[in-house]
């Protein structure tokens, strides 16, 4: 099925439920209304009964004669009766043992009469009957007349209300089909209309797939075809941001390569410089030891560099097993290597570790927490304190590690995670840091679903925070 055919189709099914919905809610909210006026008006008629009733009981109470209670009751039924000879009602009068005392019906009296289940006397019942295919209202209410129960049934013939209402409802029909036509035919000429807004879009849309993301498709309308032009413009300015970051990305790559090539060029030229310069040269043993210290250095700096590429080769695998850990109990199982290395630097480190059992990668969790240390211990001065902390907050397990460092300043804290990247060249390279530990902890955290957030401010310190989300807690959080 074609677009403009959908919508007219779709527009005519909304337009005849709507409608009709309309109708049913007007005519029954009539029907209703009238109704209750004449309930309301069959109740007022019953309660002048008795009070005309009521009015002639002390003279009854002074004959106290059935048979003259039945011939005044009788009286003052006929009297109503021919006072209301234009509308359809009746009258029944029965006393406390169903007979008859007066009724001017033209059908039998129904012999279930639940509006006389606990009827008190002063009180009026009505119901709705149908009876030999007419709608009548009764309304009851009994008498106390000399120590004796008379029922007072009173009763209007509401036919001619249903009847209208019937009557109603064919008009409607008969108004909902020229209704109904009429907007078909308007809801065609439309729908077609609106397709050749809707051609022109595929137009467009075929030239930006072809690879031209500058055209933009001009539509000035502001329905729905023109929010779909806007769509279509947003796409392709998202295809051509997409292509931006390609760009950039493998700009990123060129560099990343660029940075490894003058990190290993730089320890090489040294490590051959002095090894030639110790070949070259005739023994000296201050000198020899000097140039032994070099390379040794510069060595171990090539060591480190490879063991991080290494790690973040590794990290690039999709298939890591991920198994319920203690954390705590992990950064219990590293804290001696951890105090080796802070022993180096004579810097304390102080871990607070709550239990919390995490679906971990137990290794990689090790090298996050060395990375993460080992930074800090570089921007540690002698006799400062590096806090380990972990703990629950609010519902998240929270892994923080504090220094009293050199910090970071505001505009490196969003680069330092690149590969490479070195907020301080010299402090990095005195160290043998090639700046690849926090962007090997930025993908051990993505590996763990986890976040890292950097508080650094300049000489006060740094804090960094991986905040392991609910996808990683077994089995909610034990706090």
């Amino acid at each position: 099925m074609k677009f403009w055919q959908k919508i007219y189709v779709f527009s005519i099914l909304v337009f005849v439920l709507i409608f009709n919905a309309a109708s049913i809610m007007v005519i029954e909210r009539s029907h209703n209304r009238i109704l209750g006026q004449e309930i309301n008006s069959a109740l007022s008629q019953n309660m002048s009964i008795h009070s005309s009733v009521d009015a002639i009981v002390p003279i009854l109470r002074i004959y106290d004669s059935i048979d003259y209670e039945k011939t005044v009751l009788t009286r003052i039924a006929n009297e109503f009766v021919e006072k209301n000879t234009e509308q359809s009602i009746y009258l029944d009068i029965r006393d406390e043992t169903n007979r008859k005392i007066f009724s001017n019906t033209d059908f039998p009296m129904p012999m279930e009469r639940e509006e006389l289940d606990n009827l008190n006397i002063g009180e009026i019942n009505y119901i709705l009957r149908e009876i030999d295919q007419r709608t009548v209202l009764f309304t009851s209410n009994i008498a106390d007349i000399n120590h004796k129960q008379y029922v007072f049934t009173y009763m209007v013939d509401m036919t001619p209300l249903y009847r209208d209402r019937v009557e109603q409802y064919q008009f409607f029909a008969k108004v909902d089909a020229a209704a109904c036509l009429l907007y078909m035919l308007i809801m065609f000429f439309v729908s077609r209309g609106l397709t050749r807004s809707i051609d022109r879009l595929n137009r467009t849309a075929q030239v930006i797939a072809q690879g031209d993301f500058t055209e933009r498709v001009r539509l000035k309308s502001k329905d729905e075809i023109g929010v779909l032009a806007q769509n279509f413009n947003d796409m392709a300015a998202v295809v051509e941001d997409k292509i931006t970051d390609l760009e950039r990305n493998n700009q990123e790559k060129q560099r990343f390569i660029d940075n490894f090539t003058h990190e290993l060029k730089t320890p090489l030229t040294s490590i051959i410089a002095y090894a030639n310069f110790m070949r070259t040269t005739k023994y000296n043993e201050e000198l020899f030891w000097d140039g032994l210290n070099v390379i040794y250095s510069e060595g171990k700096r090539l060591e480190s560099l490879s063991l991080k590429l290494m790690d973040m080769i590794m990290l690039q695998k999709d298939n890591f097993e991920m198994e319920p850990y203690d954390f705590s109990a992990v950064i219990a199982e590293i804290k001696p290597a951890l105090e080796i290395m802070a022993r180096e630097k004579q810097v304390v480190i102080v871990t607070e570790c709550e239990a919390g059992e995490l679906l971990l990668e137990k290794d990689l969790i090790k090298v996050l927490v060395f990375n993460l240390v080992d930074n800090a211990l570089k921007a540690s001065a002698g006799q400062q304190v590096i806090t380990l902390r972990a703990s629950w907050q609010s519902g998240q397990y929270i892994v923080e590690v504090i220094d009293e460092g050199i910090g970071i300043a505001k505009e490196h804290q969003d680069k330092i995670f690149e590969p490479f990247y070195m907020a301080d060249k010299a402090r990095t390279r005195s160290s043998n840091g090639a700046g690849l530990g926090l962007a090997i902890c930025q993908s051990v955290a993505d590996i763990h679903n986890a976040v890292i957030r950097v508080t650094s401010n300049e000489n006060k310190g740094t804090t960094i925070e991986v905040v392991f989300q609910s996808s990683n807690l077994k089995g909610g959080t034990d706090e």
